[in-house]
């Protein structure tokens, strides 16, 4: 009986312990929990006990190995926590580097929570595992991790809207899976690496409002798979590269608030893939290729505030749609075109040039 008693216990012990999550894993998990404050949704009242992967708040772990895999922390989304206190989340604190002690970690969301501040730690680098890292809507601070790159399993990463400086560390270009950039509304500065182009499974390349400067790499160009490329309200100076223009897949493509000067490949004009150009506030010159075509569809095109001259062109009249367009402060003259893509246009899309006239603007 006593034997029997022994057998179950011991069973029971081990069940137990395999079913409860690694103790390593817990240590980790408080010691990134108390570097944290969060004062109004109380999701961390949920990580008590021993087992880190019952029903605490954002943590998963594997089923078999019972390591935790994900980290799925959002302060803005519509998870019932958040609907039912009214309230977008708010968070402040710094990231613990016992965070890198996860070995296991495959996600880590940690996102819109307006007020973590410090510094990416130097070892999430060596979290070998991840897919996915994202950090956007805080007050995180420092550099990128120069050896970003070792994280070779990552398909997303996601810093924006923090207040990140230094360069982009050019070991980024060592994730050969990366599919999501988005490094947007930082301080960072420097050029874009020339080899960025090597980064052929990226389809979302957003780096608008940082403080970038040197030239559009001509390697972007051969991205087979990017559709959506956003360098706005840098110091990006040089021309356009004309490779741009023939990409596959290319459909938002925007430049504007930069330095950039030359002229617009019309490439770029007679893609018609390409759904949204935005070149606004540049120092771009010449005429407006004249290479639109009826397959030719802009939700937006915006060329105002440039050194543009000429005529529009003809071929615009024959366009597919043309939904928000605005050739306002060039240098533009002759006669507005008539056609469809032109009918619901308003005055201030034509304002501010030299001599243009004809409808929506006085007769000529």
């Amino acid at each position: 009986m006593v034997g029997m008693w022994f057998f179950t216990f011991a069973f029971l012990a081990v069940v137990s312990a395999v079913s409860s999550c690694s103790p390593s894993d817990h240590a980790a998990l408080m010691a990134f929990k108390a570097q944290l404050n969060e004062p109004y949704l109380g999701i961390f009242h949920t990580w008590t006990g021993d087992d880190c992967c019952l029903n605490w708040y954002g943590i998963s772990c594997h089923p078999d190995t019972r390591r935790v895999v994900d980290i799925n922390l959002r302060g803005e989304s519509e998870d019932p926590i958040l609907v039912k206190a009214g309230r977008a989340g708010y968070m402040t604190g710094t990231i613990s580097p016992e965070i890198c002690k996860l070995d296991h970690l495959t996600n880590l969301i940690l996102a819109d929570w307006k007020g973590i501040s410090g510094e990416i730690p130097k070892c999430i680098t060596s979290l070998s595992s991840l897919r996915v890292l994202d950090l956007i809507g805080n007050k995180i601070s420092g550099d990128i991790p120069a050896d970003i790159g070792r994280l070779s399993k990552l398909t997303v990463l996601n810093l924006a809207d923090n207040a990140i400086s230094g360069q982009i560390p050019t070991s980024i270009l060592n994730i050969a899976g990366l599919m999501h950039l988005d490094l947007s509304n930082n301080r960072l500065t420097g050029q874009v690496p020339s080899d960025f182009g090597n980064l052929k499974m990226l389809s979302r390349a957003l780096l608008s409002r940082n403080q970038l400067t040197g030239s559009i790499p001509e390697s972007i160009g051969y991205m087979n798979r990017l559709a959506d490329l956003d360098l706005a309200m840098n110091q990006i100076s040089g021309s356009i590269p004309d490779r741009l223009g023939k990409m596959a897949v290319l459909s938002t493509l925007n430049l504007d608030s930069n330095k950039l000067s030359g002229q617009i490949p019309s490439t770029l004009l007679g893609n018609t893939g390409l759904g949204i150009l935005n070149l606004s506030r540049n120092s771009l010159e010449g005429n407006i290729p004249n290479v639109f075509s009826s397959n030719s569809y802009f939700m937006v095109l915006d060329l105002s505030y440039n050194n543009l001259k000429g005529p529009i062109p003809g071929s615009l009249s024959s366009a597919k749609f043309v939904g928000h367009m605005d050739l306002s402060h060039n240098h533009l003259c002759g006669t507005i075109p008539v056609g469809s893509p032109f009918d619901h246009l308003e005055a201030s899309s034509f304002a501010n040039n030299d001599c243009l006239c004809g409808n929506p603007l006085k007769t000529c």
